[in-house]
């Protein structure tokens, strides 16, 4: 008998910035969820031509739109301008584009039953979102990854209260425009729900972002490629506490530098291995790290490249502890992301996350690494200090329980399921 091939299947719009050969977080967690949902969904994605750096492809620079097909999943790019992640005001313009074109490329792409976007660009993500439901008439589902104007007055990075206020009008508003609101994280929900207080609560739900379990996973130190990852960045026989991701504004990293301070070059473990902590990324405030080392003359403190996603799984498995840190007030705003790929390369986790925090959650329930408040440099030392003097073995079965953790509960699968269920239910 003939299996009949699915020709029913239900139209999806996705908004998403930036896309994949793009590098960005939410771009590779898009790519992931479009290319698990292909069997159930016929997928259209509207992003940025690859821009995630600042710079364009010359190919890319010739027509307004390009489409093309990626592992099945169709794609309507957007020609974007240039920008420096330094200037604000190359950066709106090249956010201001991505929204307008956007808005035009959603005539392109015909009948939609269901549009999905998520909250970045801050505010823009959410709005585009209701232009799709309304144009297309179809049902709308919005993805908070980050709550704005929230995470913005966490960081101070605009006081400005009458912008703020608009800001949180106008995603409140496309809170309400959505049949469906999907958070990611336990904490976020409250969030939500303290948005609207005591008036009617939203059809909502939340469903944790993933790292596939897959692709990165434990491997042994004396693996080819992560023996060749430590000597070209001379961390063989280290004891490497590392940090991996963005060098952004929302995770203290210029404080935590002056905590490393504490610790001379020389400092070693009680087996004799001599501590280094390492930057991994790129990221805003990473030439004042540098800066920092540099005027401070911090030999042990080294900075590398951001890896690609087919090397990061050799990266993480570099190293002894990775850290995983917000600033204070991101608690209910945003979960970082790299506490999958920490757990899922089952490494002990030196967490510096607010109490009640989805990430801490996750790290207190499986005991896979040691966590204290932002702001508590003196805590942060401590548990620098402990991961120092703990023995080898416990260090790797602490960062194993979370490894297991995350096969039983986290993986990619469980939640891409989730996401099917969730649309499908709108």
């Amino acid at each position: 008998m003939i299996e009949k091939v699915k020709t029913d299947k239900k139209k999806l719009l996705i908004y998403a910035h930036y896309y994949i050969p793009d590098v960005a977080s939410t771009g590779q967690i898009l790519r992931e969820l479009a290319e698990g949902m292909i069997d159930e969904f016929d997928i259209t994605i509207v992003c940025v031509v690859p821009s995630y750096t600042g710079k364009v492809a010359a190919e890319y620079k010739k027509n307004m739109f390009y489409k093309e097909e990626i592992n099945g999943v169709k794609v309507v790019r957007i020609r974007v301008p240039e920008f420096s992640k330094s200037n604000k005001l190359s950066r709106v313009k090249n956010i201001l584009s991505y929204f307008i074109g956007a808005m035009i490329a959603t005539f392109k792409v015909g009948k939609m039953d269901y549009v999905y976007s998520i909250s970045q660009p801050p505010i823009l993500g959410g709005l585009l979102g209701v232009w799709g439901k309304w144009m297309k008439r179809a049902k709308y589902i919005y993805n908070i990854q980050d709550f704005n104007p929230e995470q913005t007055m966490a960081v101070g990075y605009s006081k400005n209260k009458l912008i703020l206020k608009v800001m949180m009008w106008f995603d409140k508003f496309s809170c309400k425009q959505a049949n469906k609101v999907i958070v990611v994280g336990r904490d976020m929900l409250e969030t939500l729900k303290g948005r609207f207080k005591e008036r009617k609560v939203l059809n909502q739900t939340f469903i944790n972002n993933w790292i596939d379990e897959k692709e990165i996973y434990p491997l042994k130190a004396e693996e080819e490629r992560v023996v060749e990852f430590k000597r070209k960045y001379g961390l063989e026989d280290k004891y490497v506490i590392m940090y991996s991701g963005n060098l952004g504004l929302y995770y203290d990293l210029e404080n935590l530098i002056r905590v490393i301070k504490r610790f001379p070059s020389g400092t070693e473990t009680i087996d004799g291995k001599r501590v280094v902590f390492v930057f991994v990324g790129e990221g805003s405030v990473r030439d004042k790290l540098v800066f920092y080392k540099e005027k401070n003359e911090l030999d042990n403190v080294i900075f590398i490249p951001y890896q690609d996603k087919s090397d990061l799984v050799y990266s993480l498995n570099a190293c002894d502890v990775q850290m995983c840190i917000s600033a204070a007030g991101i608690k209910g705003v945003s979960v970082p992301s790299k506490i999958y790929g920490i757990m899922a390369a089952g490494k002990p986790v030196l967490g510096v996350l607010e109490h009640g925090a989805e990430a801490r959650l996750i790290i207190e329930e499986t005991g896979c690494g040691l966590v204290c408040e932002p702001s508590d440099y003196e805590a942060i030392e401590e548990n620098i200090n402990k991961f120092i003097r703990m023995d080898s073995i416990k260090g790797t079965q602490m960062g194993m329980a979370g490894r297991t953790y995350l096969v039983e509960k986290l993986t990619k699968d469980v939640s891409i399921k989730k996401y099917i269920t969730e649309i499908n239910s709108c």
